[in-house]
């Protein structure tokens, strides 16, 4: 399987960084295929930039993403700039502090996470990449959390260990207690609906 993906925000978020931890859980700890590129605008540091991986149990022959499946997007101009060529079936990631998102399009899945805000919890902003890393752990299941924690914590400087495992937690607990609250509503939805059903039925 090929999942296309793209990282995306501005100069300065670790953006590159997080396209990098995400290639190197699947390509060195889950044993797959991946390639990363990355682009930046006409400014580094504060301009839209993004690192595209290609995560896939086959060789990837052609190493630019196409149509991505997942755009994680920190900053309004990345997902202004990058939300348009997100496939219709796809998964978005946001900041929700940073992005004021449209309704969803077509089929495509919207998850928000307030990383920056977590991250400035914990202490450190600079973090808040990592923890949107955890966030997209949990939610898009593309990267197993043992895969990702080692990549995490084989890629940041020495010193920062425990900063970093604690925001990549902090992401991922946060990723699976909004997949609960969801699939409780979505749980209650389904208990109205035969409810209703068998009302009818009776009348």
């Amino acid at each position: 399987m090929r999942t296309e993906i793209r990282v995306s925000g501005y100069g300065g978020q670790g953006v590159i960084l997080a396209g990098y931890i995400i290639g190197k859980a699947t390509a060195i700890f889950e044993k797959k295929h991946a390639t990363l590129t990355q682009s930046f605008g006409p400014e580094a540091r504060g301009s839209a930039c993004s690192a595209q991986v290609i995560c896939s149990d086959e060789p990837i022959h052609y190493p630019y993403i196409r149509t991505p499946n997942i755009l994680i997007a920190m900053s309004q101009e990345a997902y202004s700039k990058f939300e348009p060529e997100l496939d219709p079936n796809g998964l978005l990631l946001i900041d929700e502090d940073l992005v004021k998102a449209k309704p969803p399009r077509d089929n495509i899945r919207m998850f928000a996470v307030p990383a920056t805000r977590l991250a400035e919890q914990l202490g450190r902003r600079i973090v808040l990449n990592i923890v949107m890393l955890g966030f997209f752990t949990a939610v898009a299941k593309t990267v197993s959390r043992e895969a990702m924690e080692k990549a995490v914590l084989s890629s940041i400087p020495k010193g920062t260990e425990e900063i970093n495992r604690k925001a990549f937690e902090t992401g991922y607990e946060y990723g699976m207690k909004l997949l609960e609250a969801m699939a409780g509503q979505e749980g209650a939805s389904a208990a109205k609906t035969r409810a209703r059903s068998k009302a009818a039925t009776k009348g």
